[in-house]
């Protein structure tokens, strides 16, 4: 009988755990704020000046399990996106990888169908994929169940904000894959409800993010205990000194996949509104959501206070929002998320919590209604809009 990837989890949420990764302020860039010319948020769309690509294969010339390829086909899966295109084959031969791409280039796929293959066919194989946010490690399992449906694979999904009880009874069963955070892998390890030694394929997804959110030391702890025989994939926007030290000392004889840096802005029209005070600002923020061509939002606060401020704000002048941050449950966040994926709601209101974790191809605009602390988590937060080839607008809020 064909059982399909599950992941073993309540479906009701108990009392948050204290230990919440996401509210953790551990090494990283920390408090510290880069200045930012606001010139560098006003540039025009250039997608049409964009170089198509064109693959060197299609999903059904790699090597995939007649299984993986009938859930590609159902998925309408049939050219793959070019990390895609480099990375299966090599992910496919056992060769660690690493991946250098935006937010939004189909990297999960790309380390997932590898994976899943080699779980299928090796029964003594286990995978452990960390993620940098709850919403991304979200995304991954929502993406591995598709793929591995009727495989009778299962895993666990270890993050903050959700039932450690669940979490514990998942382990229990030996499952295949684990995905979590890097806090919420800790935690279980320290508890000794996660022991790594049988682990031997590792993902490390968005490193370069995991590393300012301070988790340097947490990953390389988790590493240190996976299997020494391993095959690991390294997903990172950048490739900085931090990261390639990072990748050096755990991987060996690495393929590099690396594409345009950035590029995930190229579809976005950027600008800045200027205001004069705070209540000049949420007038222009109102007048703003009220344009025609603003269909679906995301509008970025810096605090977790500022966001519930915010939102509620909004709400009371009329508009169908929702937010979302660290301080919010699990399953409070995920409602927020489903409304806005479903169109319940037209604003989402978040902290960079959910910058590199929200993948909602119909998002119009991002506005940051307050400058982020670094140009990197500008890229990614204004990566949100201008998916799956649309153009997307970018507008960010500058004091005068």
């Amino acid at each position: 009988m064909s059982y399909s990837y599950r992941s073993i989890r309540s479906s009701s949420v108990a009392k948050r755990y204290p230990r919440n990764n996401q509210n953790r302020s551990r090494g990283g860039r920390g408090g510290r704020t880069e200045y930012i010319n606001p010139d560098r948020f006003i540039k025009k769309a250039t997608a049409a000046e964009a170089e198509a690509y064109a693959p060197t294969h299609t999903f059904a010339d790699f090597a995939l399990s007649p299984l993986l390829q009938a859930n590609l086909a159902t998925k309408g899966y049939v050219m793959p996106s070019p990390i895609q295109d480099q990375a299966i084959p090599a992910g496919l031969q056992g060769r660690d990888v690493i991946g250098i791409a935006s937010t939004g280039t189909g990297k999960t796929a790309a380390f997932a169908l590898p994976i899943l293959q080699r779980l299928i066919h090796e029964p003594s194989s286990y995978a452990l994929i960390i993620a940098p946010t709850r919403e991304l490690a979200q995304q991954i399992e929502d993406e591995c169940k598709l793929l591995a449906k009727g495989s009778g694979l299962f895993g666990a999904l270890l993050i903050g904000g959700t039932s450690m009880g669940s979490q514990l009874r998942d382990l229990k069963l030996s499952p295949r894959v684990v995905i979590g955070t890097p806090g919420r892998i800790k935690d279980h390890m320290q508890r000794g409800t996660l022991k790594l030694h049988r682990f031997n394929v590792v993902v490390l997804d968005e490193v370069d993010r995991m590393l300012d959110m301070g988790f340097v030391a947490d990953v390389r702890e988790i590493l240190s205990q996976a299997s020494a025989k391993r095959q690991s994939f390294f997903f990172s926007a950048t490739l900085d000194n931090r990261v390639r030290g990072l990748i050096e000392n755990f991987s060996t004889d690495p393929v590099t996949v690396s594409l345009k840096a950035g590029s995930a802005s190229e579809n976005v029209h950027q600008n800045v509104v200027r205001y004069q005070g705070n209540m000049d600002k949420i007038d222009k923020l109102h007048d703003l959501l009220l344009q025609a061509e603003v269909t679906k939002v995301i509008v970025f606060d810096e605090t977790q206070r500022g966001v519930e401020r915010l939102g509620k704000e909004l709400i009371a002048k009329g508009f169908k929002a929702e937010s979302i941050h660290g301080g919010k449950s699990q399953s409070q966040r995920q409602r927020a998320l489903d409304k806005f994926k479903q169109n319940q709601v037209s604003i989402l209101v978040a902290t960079d919590v959910a910058a590199r974790g929200i993948d909602v191809v119909d998002v119009s605009h991002v506005v940051n209604f307050s400058i982020p602390k670094a140009y990197d988590d500008y890229i990614h937060r204004i990566g949100r809009a201008g998916r799956a080839g649309q153009i997307g607008h970018a507008l960010t809020f500058v004091a005068h």
